[in-house]
């Protein structure tokens, strides 16, 4: 047997902290980004389901993707809190396995979701007479199990290749987090049959959805040209715009991630586009949305406006 490979233990995270001067501000920053995090995306789902003006197939959607958010950042930050309190940062194969599968799972769903909600937007602006027919409960639901069962595919594709790889005598992970660039990289022996499959998926995974974006909004630029009033062209941007910068934050930071050979891969920048998209996106999603849409915040108003009311008539 060779003598640099060893039987999976335990992984111990180098962690975001390290060479930091200030490890309690930025803990405190990520503990505050987490539950800012869960609380806005929870209160988005609240609204979505109590507020009937917010019953709508897009809505619908965006219900779901705020759920995934809560989903995919809770397989990550809650590691990063408790290991800086307890001062370690260790993880078993078993539960690192369990992370990397639960986290692409997650994640690859929202490539899914996000690539699919480009197509309620074009039938919003290119059909807007069949938008009922073209996105009704069925086709939702399809569009929904469609996103998940990709979610799905992708973890059962790519947790065994990366888990199965010979690791190393060292098993440090220069990472918060089992990330696949960072776990091929902990790998020993010849990774090229690796790198090349995961290669191949990620970019099948992510080009999918991505396709979908770009024929969407091709055909939307293509029908707000030829919109003549100006109020319209606005309209239609706006009810694309929260959406675009959604996409482009998060693909921005996944092709990255996925897409880029690993010569182009350094644990620094792994460190920060990672960050960006499991701890940061997930709290600007609901927060771009909301402040963007007159729709979330007249819901949000109702709801405030509701409770007053109510606690008006248990005084008297």
């Amino acid at each position: 047997m060779d003598g640099n490979k060893t039987f999976p233990s335990d992984f111990t995270f180098v962690g975001l902290f390290t060479h930091n001067k200030a490890p309690g501000f930025l803990f405190s920053v990520i503990c505050a980004t987490f539950f800012m995090a869960i609380m806005a995306n929870g209160v988005m789902i609240f609204l979505i389901h109590i507020d009937a003006h917010l019953h709508t197939p897009m809505y619908f959607l965006l219900s779901h993707l705020s759920f995934i958010d809560m989903m995919y950042i809770s397989t990550i930050v809650p590691k990063i809190l408790i290991d800086y309190i307890v001062g370690k940062g260790t993880i078993s194969f078993a539960a690192c396995t369990a992370q990397y599968f639960l986290y692409m799972g997650f994640v690859g769903a929202e490539f899914f979701l996000l690539g699919l909600m480009a197509y309620d937007r074009y039938v919003a602006i290119c059909n807007p007479l069949r938008y009922p027919v073209l996105m009704s409960r069925r086709v939702c639901w399809f569009i929904l199990a469609s996103s998940w069962f990709g979610g799905a595919l992708d973890s059962f594709l790519l947790t065994p290749i990366t888990m199965s790889l010979p690791f190393c005598a060292s098993h440090k992970i220069n990472h918060f987090f089992c990330e696949a660039p960072t776990m091929l990289r902990l790998a020993c022996g010849d990774k090229a049959m690796y790198e090349m499959v995961m290669y191949v998926c990620c970019v099948v995974m992510l080009l999918v959805p991505f396709s979908v974006v770009i024929t969407s909004y091709a055909q939307i630029l293509v029908t707000v040209h030829q919109i003549k009033s100006e109020e319209g062209r606005k309209k239609a941007f706006a009810t694309c715009s929260s959406h675009v910068i959604v996409v482009t934050l998060f693909y921005g930071a996944a092709l990255y991630t996925y897409m880029l050979p690993q010569s182009y891969h350094t644990p620094l920048k792994d460190k920060i586009f990672s960050a960006f998209y499991t701890i940061l996106t997930p709290l600007l999603n609901p927060v771009i949305y909301s402040l963007r849409n007159r729709d979330v915040a007249g819901a949000l108003k109702r709801v405030i406006a509701r409770h007053r009311g109510t606690c008006s008539v248990e005084r008297k």
